[in-house]
């Protein structure tokens, strides 16, 4: 069921638009400057699409006027959610409960796993995913709740286990910062993977998690080639400033890592060894992996992705990738679908391991205890304490 009210924040013309115009259905190849994807490809939940009848191939110049970045504007939607804390049954996370602040990513990162996930929406995985954003306006009181509950057992919390918690609206919102309040007042640990500078806003509570062995921040970076990665993940930020991140955090106690993910075969896969290095210069103290994955309109929308801005080395990262996924693009499995199978992803994994060690960043994740977890005290009442005073 799609969102009922539409929440637009009054941004500064320079840091987010918030203009009205819907994404639609858009069947085109033109990249858009500041979005990772190049259209919307139909939901595959839905019968009906509506494609242009204007071809852009036909419109020379002026087919950007079709999706013109000026006037395709981010939304922001209120989503309505009861709970904040989703659970999971995957052998491939490092956690089995998450909280996600947001729904739809800004970041827009290209290959996202997490695209198709709009598709239940009503949306699509393409430009919706990174226009129309959910936003958690309530997360904060929802988790207060949920863990001053006698049912909640001290576990450690991903976040976020979806989409980015520090993507660009956070700075604004600060619903990240609510969630982490709640978190370091319970002292729950929290296990928190990002592209953003922006964590490091959010350090003073994460030095108070650290003290009690309730934090790990993981930097996701998957290359320090600029040019490529505003391209790939056009409103993530700078690789520099991901790595100066690194630094802030291991500055202040806070146990941070690196993410060489995802390793896109024939396209990332050579930067391991200078990403894994530039981490541990920067602080880092352990480091993981992930292969690419293109689960449903993932696929077709990184193919339109590398035609439009690497089109001399398509059919070299498409050949890598189904060589690794037995032949087809994606593979669901669990226990393969991060990882891949085979003489490429094999070696793929020796050469982050040999330079993992090397660095010294071939350590365990480091482990977080509930051992100071405290019930928050609720102020407000809940839901069903009407309904108690009854009887």
């Amino acid at each position: 069921m799609r969102p009922d009210r539409l929440f637009k924040p009054n941004f500064p013309d320079d840091e987010i638009s918030c203009d009205d115009v819907q994404a639609g259905s858009l069947h085109h190849s033109v990249p858009i400057r500041g979005r990772g994807v190049v259209g919307n490809p139909t939901n595959r939940f839905e019968r009906i699409d509506c494609v242009a009848d204007v071809d852009p191939e036909e419109l020379g110049e002026y087919a950007g006027e079709l999706v013109d970045p000026r006037r395709l504007g981010t939304e922001f939607f209120v989503d309505l959610s009861r709970s904040i804390i989703a659970t999971n049954n995957s052998p491939d996370v490092g956690f089995d409960a998450s909280i996600n602040p947001y729904r739809g990513c800004e970041h827009g990162c290209a290959y996202c796993y997490a695209r198709p996930t709009h598709e239940y929406l009503g949306w699509s995985a393409g430009l919706d995913f990174e226009a129309k954003i959910l936003v958690k306006r309530d997360a904060a009181v929802l988790l207060r709740r949920e863990l001053a509950s006698a049912k909640w057992v001290p576990r450690v919390l991903g976040l976020s286990g979806v989409t980015d918690p520090y993507q660009p609206v956070e700075r604004r919102l600060r619903i990240t910062r609510g969630v982490l309040e709640v978190l370091a007042e319970c002292r729950n640990p929290v296990g928190i993977v990002t592209k953003n500078h922006l964590v490091t806003r959010d350090v003073d509570l994460l030095a108070q998690l650290a003290a009690h062995n309730a934090v790990r921040v993981c930097i996701s970076i998957c290359s320090l080639d600029a040019g490529l990665t505003r391209v790939l993940e056009p409103r993530t930020s700078h690789p520099q400033r991901r790595l100066a991140a690194i630094r802030i955090l291991a500055d202040a106690g806070v146990p941070v890592g690196v993410f060489t993910a995802p390793v896109i075969p024939g396209l990332t896969d050579r930067d391991i060894p200078n990403v894994l290095e530039a981490a541990a210069e920067a602080g880092a103290k352990f480091a993981g992996m992930t292969m690419l994955r293109l689960p449903y309109a993932v696929a077709p929308l990184f193919e339109a992705w590398l035609a439009a801005h690497v089109p001399d080395r398509k059919d070299r990262v498409l050949a890598r990738i189904r060589d690794m996924r037995g032949g087809k693009l994606n593979v669901s499995t669990f226990g393969e679908r991060m990882k891949g199978k085979g003489v490429y992803a094999e070696q793929v994994y020796s050469l982050f391991k040999v330079h993992a060690r090397r660095l010294g960043l071939n350590r365990r994740l480091p482990e977080q205890s509930t051992a100071s977890f405290r019930r928050p005290q609720i102020e407000e009442p809940t839901p069903n304490d009407g309904q108690l005073r009854l009887f």
